[in-house]
């Protein structure tokens, strides 16, 4: 069974939101739109306010899902963070786009405000707040990413929960500074 909901992690984190609300509302390919990239960011600056939270949303809503899935099984908290990390995994590189997707910052947030939601919700203040008041994501990322583990640990999250909390995060970094370092590359050939 949690080979099955891993696999489901994927699964869900492959549907592309992005994309599919890019072809509902404007009939066009989010991949061709902007920065390229398929997520909620993206989705906000080329397709308006609504459709970019509504991303965001949805894209945190898969993070969410297989880790309480996991979690309603009943399974060993290892398969729960490996499905938590399948679902991002899925949601940066999916199956039904080419293996092209987003970034996983929302994906990355449903899965950690379904496992350290106490820690999240500490630093839901000041993130909305840098947000409104920088309106930059990648600043956002970092006020909530940074600051998660010490959150973690001073809530005495068990050590497993404070290593992911610093684990997931790092994954989203590194496919940023991928995506980032493809972008410019292409531009500069």
């Amino acid at each position: 069974m949690a080979w099955v909901i891993i696999l489901l992690g994927y699964v869900l984190g492959s549907i592309p939101t992005a994309y599919i609300v890019g072809r509902l509302l404007v009939g066009g390919d989010i991949r061709r739109m902007g920065d390229g990239n398929v997520g909620a960011r993206n989705a906000y600056h080329e397709l308006g306010p609504k459709a970019g939270i509504s991303v965001f949303f949805l894209d945190a809503t898969k993070g969410a899902l297989p880790v309480l899935i996991a979690r309603s099984f009943g399974l060993p908290d290892v398969f729960v963070l490996v499905a938590g990390a399948a679902v991002v995994i899925g949601h940066n590189w999916p199956v039904f786009l080419g293996f092209r997707g987003g970034r996983g910052e929302s994906t990355t947030i449903g899965v950690l405000m379904a496992l350290v939601t106490q820690p999240m919700l500490i630093l839901a203040g000041p993130v909305l707040a840098t947000l409104f008041l920088k309106k930059n994501t990648i600043i956002v990322s970092c006020v909530l990413f940074i600051p998660l583990p010490l959150v973690c640990w001073w809530l005495d999250v068990p050590g497993m929960l404070v290593a992911y909390s610093v684990a997931l995060p790092c994954l989203v970094g590194v496919t940023h500074y991928l995506r980032t370092r493809q972008v410019s590359t292409a531009r500069v050939a």
